[in-house]
């Protein structure tokens, strides 16, 4: 009996895996950007121009069986020069010695066009399981026949946790950086 309900579970989860499939990531059509709290009363916002991810997503259950990826810490852009390269340096990403901002997905929980994924987020080497959120997941065939999937990430960490400690305290009172970090990530992706 034991034998029988192991087989059942490979098969059921090998049919699951074989509905998913690769897609790779349409660069000109996403975004990995994030904002934070700039002196207490404005939020700055910056992005990484330097990225790839592999995703297998299963278009009939509107689930992803696999999320990874890599973005490169140095490729950091808020729109000033000065500011760039004080996020690359020790004081944050210390990007010469930790290049690769890293995610992997360890589950998804679909919900409709939403669902709920966790998986692992490294920065500065430091790893902590991060839970995200899936907003406005749609599919669409292009004008060129492939099969397309698109999708809003977005989530919070405190980037204490990630040794990103840098800070001023103000005179009025308060702190210049915020220690919450909102990730606001646009992806699109063609099924291979």
């Amino acid at each position: 009996m034991k034998l029988i309900k192991t087989f059942l579970l490979t098969s059921v989860l090998g049919l699951a895996l074989a509905n998913a499939t690769p897609h790779t990531l349409d660069k000109s059509h996403s975004e990995v950007g994030f904002s934070v709290k700039h002196l207490m009363i404005t939020n700055v916002k910056g992005e990484f121009t330097d990225y790839d991810a592999k995703i297998d997503f299963d278009y009939k259950t509107k689930s992803f069986k696999m999320l990874e990826a890599t973005i490169k810490a140095a490729s950091v852009d808020t729109g000033i020069e000065k500011r760039d390269n004080h996020l690359r340096s020790e004081d944050f990403f210390l990007a010469e010695k930790y290049p690769n901002i890293t995610f992997k997905m360890k589950s998804y929980k679909p919900d409709g066009d939403e669902g709920m994924m966790i998986g692992d987020l490294t920065i500065r080497g430091i790893t902590k399981e991060v839970k995200l959120k899936i907003e406005d997941l749609g599919t669409i065939k292009d004008l060129k026949g492939n099969n397309r999937v698109g999708f809003t990430i977005e989530g919070k960490i405190n980037r204490m946790d990630y040794d990103l400690k840098w800070n001023k305290v103000l005179e009025a009172g308060g702190f210049a950086v915020g220690e919450t970090v909102k990730l606001i990530v646009d992806v699109q992706a063609i099924e291979q």
